[in-house]
């Protein structure tokens, strides 16, 4: 991974494709196409894990750390491999091709898997490919599918109110509720089925373009999730089984109060006396989605901001070492090849700099940080780049350069722009020159937000955090990928070396 090259960033869900959010489907493939034709080496996506409207859409807030998104399966990949019927997707609801709107994504694409089990349940028990998706990984799989199913039937509330029996997973209990949802259980692992068969087709395409799938893995999990009713013991729980000690960042300059995220914390003496054994299951599950991946709060593996439960906010929170170093080490001795990119924005220790360089993980540099009165020295700006990192524009995280451009800055910040570039800089111009920096970087990696070659504004962006409503909607249209981008971004990643024949 040593060579200069670049990449775009869109999630799936920002795909065009005819069902109101994006899939695994026909534009995928064009995407993949589009990043072939213009050199790219990378497609960075977010976490692929399942999303609920009860935590506002979000790919970081999952039931399952493991289980793939269903609203990605293709209908028409789906009617390719026979599982569904032309027919079956003739009358499609006119759906929004800017946003995406998940409750009427959610009703159109259930009643269509509804469809599509009852058209196929006879054949699973013969069916060898499905049974052996389902030996494989029966780790994760069946844990995941009785959670979801229960949940369902408990109308979705939390597992640590469910029957006691239940909550503390009784054999009996577990074997009388996956006998009696049998039915429900099958249909869940026949979705998993598919989700993964379709993403596996379209990885063997990127690498049949060489183009590597660029992942995204969030340090922590969701209390309610079937990782942490199947795995209590790795996990800050109390006797009820409820959550001890909750994540967090303390407060700094942009919070007053810090940030209380509420994900039980790991309990690390546990987790490293079975000798990491469930990361190393979910990073093994990951290297298989994904050719590199970032961790996601990278500081969080070397120290973590361990707050109280009952607390309401995250100022008498304390520090918490974690076994970075041996913990890294053993993953290492497992997956040798592995490439992961450390998510180190905000403020960084030096133990956590020290974790990275022993370890030669890159970081991240984010050019929409690097323009304050800091310029000289901040570590953000082109002329103080190194070649171990990735350079961005911006993240899923933050404006999109030509929102953060009108909005964000003031009349000194503009001109500080303007004198670095060494000309006047405009708001028409800025999505151009901040590309082009960050292309001429002497990074070996830079990734763009589709936003931003597009050169689209504030509403366009993907997540404004601490906001609960209206992220994860933005949509990019067919017509966004025009030959005259294509020649655009291509000749800005031959020009700067980033090209497939360097």
């Amino acid at each position: 991974m040593n060579k200069r090259g670049s990449g775009i960033l869109l999630h799936i869900t920002s795909l065009p494709s005819p069902y109101g959010i994006g899939d695994l489907g026909p534009h995928a493939y064009k995407f993949v196409d589009f990043l072939a034709d213009t050199h790219q080496r990378f497609w960075q996506i977010l976490p692929l894990t399942l999303t609920c409207p009860a935590y506002g859409n979000s790919p970081y807030s999952s039931f399952s750390a493991l289980a793939g998104n269903t609203l990605f399966i293709s209908p028409d990949r789906m009617v390719k491999n026979d599982i569904l019927s032309e027919s079956d997707i003739r009358d499609i609801p006119e759906f929004s091709n800017s946003r995406v709107k998940y409750e009427s994504v959610i009703l159109f694409k259930n009643a269509l898997f509804n469809r599509a089990y009852e058209r196929n349940r006879e054949k699973l028990s013969g069916h060898q490919d499905f049974q052996k998706f389902c030996n494989e990984n029966a780790h994760w799989l069946k844990d995941y599918t009785l959670f979801i199913t229960i949940k369902n039937h408990f109308k979705g509330i939390r597992w640590n109110k469910w029957p006691m029996e239940l909550r503390d997973r009784k054999e009996d209990a577990l074997a009388e509720m996956a006998d009696r949802l049998s039915d429900n259980i099958l249909r869940e692992k026949f979705l998993q089925y598919i989700f993964f068969n379709q993403w596996y087709s379209l990885k063997n395409y990127c690498d049949s373009k060489g183009v590597k799938i660029f992942g995204d893995i969030p340090i922590y999990v969701n209390y309610d999730s079937s990782d942490v009713w199947s795995n209590p013991e790795i996990f800050s729980l109390d006797e009820q089984k409820r959550p001890l000690h909750v994540a967090g960042v303390p407060p700094d300059y942009f919070s007053t109060t810090g940030q209380l995220w509420g994900h039980p914390v790991y309990n690390w003496e546990v987790i490293k006396k079975a000798q990491y054994s469930w990361w190393i299951n979910r990073i093994g599950h990951n290297l298989k989605l994904f050719h590199m991946f970032r961790l996601d709060h990278f500081r969080g593996f070397v120290g973590y901001w361990q707050v109280h439960s009952s607390e309401e906010t995250a100022i008498n929170g304390k520090w918490v070492e974690a076994p970075a170093e041996d913990f890294f080490n053993t993953l290492l001795n497992n997956f040798p090849d592995m490439s992961i990119i450390a998510e180190d924005l905000g403020v960084i220790t030096d133990d956590v700099k020290d974790v990275m360089s022993t370890f030669g993980f890159p970081g991240m540099k984010v050019l929409l940080f690097a323009f304050g009165e800091d310029l000289p020295t901040n570590p953000y700006a082109p002329h103080n780049h190194v070649r171990n990192c990735i350079i961005y524009t911006g993240t899923h995280d933050n404006n999109t350069i030509a929102g953060w451009y009108k909005s964000e800055l003031n009349k000194e910040d503009k001109a500080r722009i303007s004198q670095y570039i060494g000309h006047e800089v405009t708001e028409k111009t800025v999505c151009r020159e901040l590309v082009r920096l960050a292309m001429m970087s002497v990074a070996d990696r830079v990734i763009i937000p589709m936003q931003d070659f597009l050169g689209l504004g504030e509403k366009d962006r993907m997540n404004l955090p601490a906001s609960p409503t209206g992220n994860w909607e933005w949509r990019m249209k067919p017509e966004h990928l025009s030959p005259a981008l294509a020649a655009e971004i291509r000749d800005l990643t031959l020009i700067y070396g980033r090209g497939r024949q360097h």
